[in-house]
């Protein structure tokens, strides 16, 4: 199986290159070699690989930036997947296109559905959800799947900053009512290639390390899991305290709930989801991964 990756250089684009299958041959762009809001270079670069599979992992995920640059986060995030989408209908290759909680507006008190309906309430989300609608109307069996709260051991995330953050400072105030669940990135790529390696998968599917949390709770656990790790000195102590959103504004809305359902990918892609506190232990910890 040939797979094309976008967005090479992120952290979901770097661990779909680690975790790809043997038999799962590779070709990774990044923005430099594949601008995916450029529609002849895409259909330019499909032409050439000629990939079974396309996995799209580029998108512009500044939310707050987003409110202020809106042409950018759609040229990338809607206009994108409707390219790939084009060009995999006209080279015969499935695309898997990675979308977002911000696509719902967080009003639901149960975890959401793949079928629930897109309710955005951000530049961003609006973005994401409108690249959902292209893709499905272009090409019907193609794969989408949501994710939330991604971050991996290195890069620009919310598990790096505050271990930055816990090291510098004494004090930190964390939103506590926003709720959610944080998302290790290599789950999520094994979970594409898992996709990837089930013909009969098509339609939307959503993807998280198991469980939920508020932003409050992945922070304390990252504290205590950073300090057994020895990420963080023993005997530094941060005074970690929740905040509600209204103390701590930003441009874009975030939806106050967002945890996703991940029946269907465990039953019809047999993928195995493991608590987001054992996978953040085994992630911050080097001897684990």
């Amino acid at each position: 199986m040939k797979v094309l990756i976008t967005g090479k250089n992120g952290q979901l684009g770097q661990q779909l290159q680690k975790q790809a299958p043997s038999g799962v041959t590779v070709i990774a762009h990044g923005r430099d070699t594949l601008n995916i809001a450029d529609k002849a270079k895409v259909l330019s670069v499909l032409s050439e690989a000629k990939p079974d599979v396309v996995i799209n992992a580029a998108a512009y995920t500044a939310v707050d930036k987003a409110e202020s640059e809106v042409e950018q986060a759609h040229a990338i995030n809607a206009r994108g997947p409707e390219n790939l989408a084009l060009a995999c209908r006209e080279f015969g290759a499935r695309l898997i296109h990675v979308s977002t909680d911000f696509v719902f507006d967080g009003r639901h008190s149960q975890p959401y559905q793949p079928e629930d309906i897109r309710k955005p309430v951000s530049v961003y989300g609006e973005s994401k959800a409108r690249g959902e609608e292209a893709v499905e109307a272009i090409l019907p069996e193609a794969i989408i799947v949501r994710t939330a709260w991604v971050y991996d051991r290195d890069g620009g995330n919310f598990a790096t900053t505050m271990l930055r953050l816990m090291s510098e400072r004494d004090q930190l105030g964390i939103v506590a009512d926003q709720i959610g669940t944080p998302t290790w990135a290599g789950t999520l790529a094994k979970s594409l290639f898992a996709l990837a390696q089930t013909p009969e998968a098509k339609g939307t599917y959503h993807c998280t390390d198991a469980g939920a949390a508020s932003w409050y709770d992945f922070a304390v656990a990252i504290y205590e899991e950073g300090k057994a790790a020895g990420l963080l000195q023993k005997d530094r102590q941060v005074q970690i305290a929740p905040i509600a959103t209204s103390d701590y504004p930003t441009p874009a809305t975030r939806p106050s709930y967002s945890v996703l359902d991940k029946t269907r990918l465990t039953k019809e892609a047999g993928v195995e989801l493991s608590h987001w506190r054992q996978v953040l232990r085994a992630v911050l910890d080097p001897h684990k991964l």
